[in-house]
Parts: C-alpha cells; sequence; structure tokens
C-alpha cells in the first residue's frame, strides 16, 4: 500500500516538473557515513544519493535515493527513496510548512518502508535562519510502533564569506508496539541528538564537515537491528553538487 502511495507521488513529481516552467533543481551528494538523527543508516560506512526539489506555487514536492549498502538498521536495504510533498504559508515574518514523507526501502528482507507525517515553523533574520520542527510516525509495523522526532536548528552565514554555521538539536521518543523493530529507529528507548557543522559553498560545490552524536553512549539493551555500534558521536564529511 505504501509503495502504491509513493511511487504515485513520484509519477505526480515527474508529471508536474513537464508542467513546470522551470526545471527542478537536483543535486548529488557523497558522505562519510549516512546519518540521520544522529543514527548511521549504513552501519558506518560512505554512501551517495541525488534528490530534486520542485515547487509550484504554495506546494514543494522532493525526492532523494541514497545508497544504504546492506544496511543493518533495516534489514539488509540497500537503498532508501525519501518521497515528500509539503503545503507552505507565510504568517507574517514565520513560514509554516506542513509534511508528509515516505521512506520507501530497496533491498530489504522484510518489509521496512514506512511514513511520517508533521511540519516545522521558520523564521530568518538576516543570515540566521531559525527552525522548530515535529514529525511523526503512526503506529507502524514496520517501526515497531509510533515515532515522535522534535527537533531545533539554526542556519548563520558568514558575512562576506561562503562559510554556513549550522547547528540542529533533536529529540526522539514514541509508543512500542514490537521491542525488536522499536530499536530500529529509537535504540534502547526515547534519545537525544545533536549536530554541529559548518559548509563552504562555491557556486554548485558545497564542502562540509559535521560533528553529530547522541546520548546513546550508556548501558541499554539493543538487539541487533538498533545496530548499537553505529549510533555514537562522528564527525563526517560531505561533498554536494547541485546542478
Amino acid at each position: 500500500m505504501i509503495e502504491r502511495i509513493f511511487l504515485g507521488a513520484v509519477s505526480l513529481l515527474v508529471t508536474a516538473a513537464a508542467q513546470a516552467q522551470s526545471l527542478p533543481s537536483v543535486g548529488i551528494e557523497a558522505t562519510t557515513d549516512e546519518r540521520r538523527r544522529g543514527l548511521s543508516w549504513t552501519g558506518g560506512r560512505a554512501s551517495i544519493s541525488g534528490d530534486a526539489a520542485l515547487t509550484l506555487g504554495a506546494v514543494e514536492f522532493d525526492a532523494r535515493v541514497a545508497a544504504l549498502r546492506d544496511s543493518p538498521r533495516h534489514d539488509g536495504a540497500d537503498a532508501v527513496a525519501d518521497l515528500g510533498a509539503a503545503i507552505v504559508a507565510d504568517a507574517g515574518p514565520v513560514q509554516l510548512r506542513g509534511r508528509a514523507i515516505g521512506h520507501v526501502f530497496a533491498g530489504a528482507t522484510r518489509g521496512m518502508d514506512y511514513a511520517e507525517f508533521g511540519g516545522d515553523a521558520r523564521y530568518a533574520l538576516g543570515p540566521v535562519e531559525l527552525t522548530a520542527a515535529a514529525l511523526y510516525a503512526p503506529p507502524q509495523r514496520a517501526i515497531g510502533g509510533s515515532n515522535l522526532y522534535l527537533s531545533a536548528q539554526a542556519v548563520a552565514g558568514i558575512p562576506a564569506t561562503p562559510f554556513t554555521l549550522v547547528g540542529g538539536l533533536g529529540r526522539s521518543s514514541g509508543a512500542v508496539d514490537d521491542a525488536a523493530r522499536a530499536d530500529r529507529l529509537r535504540p534502547g528507548g526515547t534519545y537525544t541528538d545533536w549536530r554541529l557543522g559548518v559548509e563552504h559553498t562555491t557556486g554548485p560545490l558545497m564542502l562540509a564537515l559535521d560533528y553529530v552524536g547522541t546520548d546513546l553512549n550508556d548501558d541499554r539493551v539493543v538487539r541487533p537491528i538498533g545496530d548499537r555500534q553505529h549510533g555514537g558521536d562522528r564527525i563526517l564529511g560531505r561533498v554536494r553538487f547541485a546542478f
């Protein structure tokens, strides 16, 4: 069911791009570790991804495909496609966004697909942008229950330089129906993650260095799908080329 819904979303993105007057933005990125919410999705190995985004009035569409390389966290998946759609509105100086995202996995030995819904609020003041967001995955068998992710992020461009500073903090929680599967997104239960980074952009090329971490370095019991070994602090390198 999820596959049909999000394959339909991809078809809509392609059709919308064909009808739009401007082409979608497209990018390719390589990273030393595909980390999300402080957790490695590639078992600590390097990954490459491609993404596209398109805005039509108040509606945004985006798609990203990343190599997962037989991911322990996602039951041996080789790749994931993140397919999203959002509605954007302005409330004075604050931009509001309602969003739906589907995560579709290829090569997993079991059904690993799941969906999330939520939104964010963004406020920009000069070179600084602040974002508060919430994403909720309702109870689904693939993630062993529900998952709520609350986050805050600050992005600050350094005037007269090609450098941008990024900082973020997140909190993952939720209900558990199947403890073995719930460890996939929340190894050992509720946890906090953080990110500090610097980006250097010159034309279409972006180079970045990130420090990411979690508070999972304790005595929690984590099942194999939680990939305990790759949920701690790490410095990541990223290279992105935008078309």
